[in-house]
C-alpha cells in the first residue's frame, strides 16, 4: 500500500525549519559598471508563493494526473512553478529545449499535454501550429510581455490569493510527479516517469552520501538540482549561464557567483568544469570556501579532475557521481582517490572507476545482451573483475518510460515485488567492490577477435599530450567490425599538413600497438570537433561519427 507523499512537502518542511534562510538567489541584472544585482527569496517566502501559485493553477482548472509542460528560463519563478505543479498533483513535463526543434516537437507530441506554462515565444510558436496539442487548454504565459489571450503569472498569483484555503490534493508516493526526457545522446529522447517517492529517495541518498548539511549554499549548473537543495535546507544560487550550453559558459560568471554568494558546493557538467578549471589554472585562482564540487552527465576527463582539485583546499574534493536520468544516483568517487589510486589503471585501459555504490542501492554485473530479460532468474551474474552489463536496484530507480512499453520492457528486469534497471552500460566490480565503467553497451565494437570497450580503449589514446578526446568506432558487420580511432586534438594542435598528420598518426598507432587492448587498431582519423549531446555538451554522438568515418578516404 503506497503512503501519502508529495515531494513539494519537503519545501514546506524546510520553510518551517529555516523560514528566513535564503532559498534561491538569482542574478537579476547588471548595472552600468557591470556589477551584478542579486535578488532572493527566503524559504518562507518561496513556500508561500508556491502555495499561491498552486491555488492559482487549481483555480485555472489544473487537476491531479494532468500533464503540464513547463518551459521557463532558469529563475526563481521556474523553481516556484515546478513545486506548484507538484503540489497540485499534476505531472510536470520537463523537456530540454536544447535538444533541437525536431526532437522537441516529437517529445511534446508524445506527451500530449493538458497545458503549457511557458515563455511567450513558446506560446507564439504553438499558436502557429493550431492542429497540434488540442488538449492543451490550461495555459500560462510567463515573461515580461503578457499575451492578452492567456493567463499571466501575475494573474495566476492573483487567482491564488483569491482562492479559498481548502486542503490541497493529496498524492501518494507512487503517483507520477514529473516526466523528464533523456538527452537523446544514445537514441531518441524518451520520457522518464518520476514518482514522488523516487524524488524523495534521491534527496535522502544524495544528502547522506555527501554529508550535505542544512545551511550550505549550492551553485548548480543544472536547474533541476535546485529541487534537491530546497528539500535539504540548502540555498540555491542560480548561475549566470545558459544551462543548454555548458561548454560555452563564462568562467568569470561562475567564479563570481561562487565567491560573492559564498557557495560551499557547486554542480556542473564536465564541459562546464573544463572551461572553469582551465581559467583557474591559467590565473592561479583557488576557491577556498567550496566543500565539494560535483560533476556528472558523462565521464569526467582526468585533466578536469586535476585542475578542479588544484583550485580546492586540501580537505575538499570533486566528486563524480554515476547514474542516469532513469536511475540516479548509483555510485560516486572523489577526485583525490582517482588521482592517487585509479587513474594509472584507467590510463592502461582498465576503464573508469566510478566509485562505491550508495547505501540502499544494489548493483550487479550480468552477461551483456541486447535481448529483453523479463526476469532476474534469466540473467547470468558475473564474478568480480569480469566485464558485463550493469544493472541497478534502487528506491530512486524509475519504473517506466512514458507510453513506451517496449523501451520499458527492454530496460527493466522483474525481481519479485521489485525490479532492476538496465543502465545500458558495461563495467565490472573490483576487489574493493568499487564499480568501474567501461562504456555503453551500444558502443561495444564487436570484432572477430572479441569485444572492444570504448572507454577502455579511448583512455589509452587520451594519454597523448596533443589529444583532447578520442572515440572508438567500428566499421563493418557486427562480429567482424574493423576498429578505428577518431581523435579530436587539443585546441591549436590539429595537424593541418600531411607531414604533421603522418607524424601524429604514427605516434598514435605506436601507442595502440603497445597495448593488447588496442593492438588491432590500424587506422586513425582526425576530427576538429566531435558532435556531442545538447544537455551536457560532453557525450559523444558516436553514430554520427561512425557515419562520418565511413565516408572518409
Amino acid at each position: 500500500m503506497s503512503t501519502p507523499l508529495n515531494i513539494a512537502d519537503r519545501l514546506r518542511c524546510s520553510a518551517s525549519i529555516v523560514p528566513d534562510q535564503p532559498a534561491v538567489i538569482f542574478p537579476a541584472c547588471r548595472d552600468h559598471r557591470g556589477r551584478t544585482a542579486w535578488t532572493q527569496v527566503s524559504f518562507a517566502q518561496l513556500d508561500a508563493e508556491v502555495d499561491q501559485l498552486t491555488r492559482g493553477l487549481i483555480s485555472l482548472g489544473v487537476r491531479p494526473g494532468q500533464r503540464m509542460v513547463l518551459m521557463v528560463r532558469p529563475s526563481i519563478e521556474f523553481i516556484a512553478l515546478v513545486f506548484a505543479v507538484f503540489r497540485t498533483g499534476a505531472i510536470c513535463v520537463l523537456i530540454d529545449p536544447g535538444m533541437g526543434r525536431g526532437s522537441l516537437l516529437k517529445c511534446l507530441d508524445e506527451t500530449d499535454p493538458d497545458g503549457f506554462i511557458a515563455i511567450p515565444l513558446v506560446h507564439l510558436i504553438r499558436s502557429l501550429m493550431p492542429w497540434r496539442y488540442r488538449r492543451a487548454r490550461l495555459n500560462v504565459s510567463v515573461g515580461s510581455r503578457n499575451l492578452p489571450w492567456l493567463e499571466s503569472l501575475d494573474g495566476l498569483l492573483q487567482r491564488g490569493s483569491m482562492a479559498d484555503s481548502a486542503a490541497l490534493p493529496q498524492t501518494l508516493a507512487t503517483d507520477p510527479a514529473a516526466i523528464i526526457f533523456t538527452s537523446g545522446s544514445t537514441g531518441p529522447p524518451k520520457g522518464v516517469v518520476f514518482e514522488h517517492g523516487m524524488f524523495n529517495a534521491q534527496v535522502d541518498l544524495i544528502r547522506s552520501f555527501y554529508g550535505i548539511a542544512p545551511g550550505e549554499t549550492d551553485l548548480p549548473g543544472f536547474p533541476l538540482f535546485a529541487l534537491f537543495n530546497l528539500a535539504m535546507q540548502v540555498t540555491t544560487v542560480i548561475p549566470e549561464m545558459d544551462p543548454a550550453r555548458p561548454a560555452a559558459v563564462d568562467p568569470l560568471r561562475i567564479l563570481e557567483g561562487l565567491s560573492t554568494q559564498r557557495a560551499t558546493q557547486a554542480y556542473g557538467s564536465p564541459a562546464m568544469w573544463n572551461r572553469t578549471g582551465r581559467h583557474c589554472e591559467q590565473f592561479g585562482i583557488r576557491i577556498e570556501r567550496l566543500n565539494r564540487v560535483l560533476s556528472a552527465g558523462a565521464p569526467v576527463p582526468l585533466h578536469v579532475i586535476r585542475r578542479i582539485t588544484a583550485m580546492l583546499r586540501p580537505d575538499a574534493d570533486i566528486h563524480t557521481p554515476y547514474g542516469a536520468t532513469e536511475c540516479l544516483p548509483v555510485a560516486s568517487i572523489g577526485g583525490r582517490e582517482i588521482l592517487a589510486e585509479t587513474a594509472p589503471q584507467s590510463a592502461s585501459g582498465r576503464g573508469t572507476c566510478v566509485g562505491r555504490v550508495f547505501a540502499g542501492v544494489e548493483v550487479r554485473i550480468i552477461r551483456a545482451t541486447d535481448a529483453v530479460i523479463p526476469n532476474i532468474c534469466q540473467a547470468e551474474q558475473l564474478p568480480p573483475g569480469e566485464i558485463g552489463e550493469i544493472i541497478v536496484r534502487s528506491p530512486a530507480a524509475t519504473r517506466e518510460y512514458f507510453r513506451r512499453p517496449e523501451a520499458t520492457a527492454a530496460a527493466k528486469i522483474s525481481d519479485g515485488e521489485t525490479f532492476w534497471h538496465r543502465m545500458g552500460d558495461v563495467g565490472f566490480l573490483d576487489e574493493q567492490q568499487r564499480l568501474w565503467f567501461c562504456g555503453r553497451r551500444a558502443h561495444i565494437v564487436h570484432t572477430a577477435a572479441g569485444p572492444m570497450y570504448s572507454v577502455c580503449c579511448e583512455a589509452i589514446f587520451d594519454q597523448h599530450p596533443q589529444i583532447y578526446r578520442s572515440a572508438l568506432i567500428g566499421l563493418g558487420p557486427v562480429g567482424d567490425e574493423r576498429p578505428l580511432i577518431v581523435v579530436e586534438p587539443e585546441g591549436g594542435q590539429f595537424p593541418d599538413t600531411p607531414a604533421a598528420a603522418n607524424r601524429l598518426t604514427a605516434e598514435l598507432l605506436a601507442i595502440a600497438a603497445a597495448n593488447p587492448l588496442t593492438a588491432s587498431i590500424q587506422r586513425v582519423l582526425f576530427h576538429r570537433s566531435f558532435p556531442v549531446d545538447t544537455r551536457h555538451n560532453v557525450k559523444i554522438n558516436r553514430e554520427q561519427l561512425r557515419i562520418w568515418a565511413a565516408i572518409q578516404p
